[in-house]
């Protein structure tokens, strides 16, 4: 898939990336997507379980260290602002780690899952390690250069309070880039190339990663998130191709 062979109208729309995921929640049933599906779930199961551990032993005393004195009269509308912020943040980090254990299985499974919606066998593109390696290494490169300045931010007073709502965005952005990379490595495409096509579509690709997020922060469902992000991304890429 190339920039020319998409539909930027289409793929700006953000109801589409709404019912791209709950498509995606639903296909987790497909008998052929089983195999792929199952670990990755296995995996996010206890690496969520590990970090909702120590959130709950640590997480009431951090926010509480980033709530100035003087703005303590507004903690009951801050600290579940903060909560939030801090959930998205951790879920992001996590979600990270989790999905570079299981990406053998995400990349099979948006392999499978794009052979189910054309109803025929899909080859991926044949891509040399090195390059694909060395394309995983810039986008890590790409978001950590810019979440190192955002998380600074959280130690500076005032403009902290700032900070999770920017983390928010980054996130998102983050999270569309990271589930994007499947279906789109399966096409040919590394990071450079993804990340401008993305961009063409930026609206929609935001509005994809903000429902990932926000999925992502809710008890249980975030376990089957993961995944259904991936065959979410995958169908959604479909769907804006343009009909040659």
């Amino acid at each position: 898939m190339t920039h020319s062979e998409i539909d930027v109208k289409k793929g700006a729309n953000p109801v589409l990336a709404m019912q791209c995921l709950l498509q995606g929640l639903a296909w987790l049933k497909k008998p052929e997507l089983r195999k792929f599906v199952v670990i990755p779930i296995v995996i996010n199961l206890v690496i969520y379980v590990t970090f909702f551990s120590l959130g709950m032993v640590y997480l009431s005393d951090l926010i509480a260290s980033f709530i100035p004195g003087w703005l303590s009269w507004l903690e009951w509308i801050l600290w579940p602002l903060l909560f939030l912020s801090f959930l998205i943040t951790g879920y992001f980090t996590f979600t990270l780690f989790a999905n570079l254990i299981a990406t053998p299985f995400y990349g099979k499974l948006a392999e499978k899952t794009l052979s189910l919606s054309k109803g025929a066998a899909v080859a991926p593109a044949e891509q040399p390690w090195s390059k694909v390696i060395f394309s995983e290494l810039r986008r890590l490169g790409y978001l950590g250069i810019r979440a190192l300045p955002l998380l600074l931010l959280f130690v500076i007073p005032g403009i902290n309070l700032l900070a999770p709502f920017l983390w928010v965005l980054f996130s998102a952005w983050g999270i569309v880039l990271e589930y994007m990379a499947y279906p789109l490595e399966n096409e040919g495409l590394l990071f450079p190339e993804q990340r401008q096509l993305l961009k063409r579509i930026r609206l929609g690709a935001l509005s994809f990663g903000g429902i990932v997020v926000l999925g992502l922060t809710i008890p249980v469902l975030n376990i089957l998130v993961p995944p259904a992000a991936v065959i979410a991304a995958t169908l959604y890429m479909e769907k804006i191709r343009k009909v040659q």
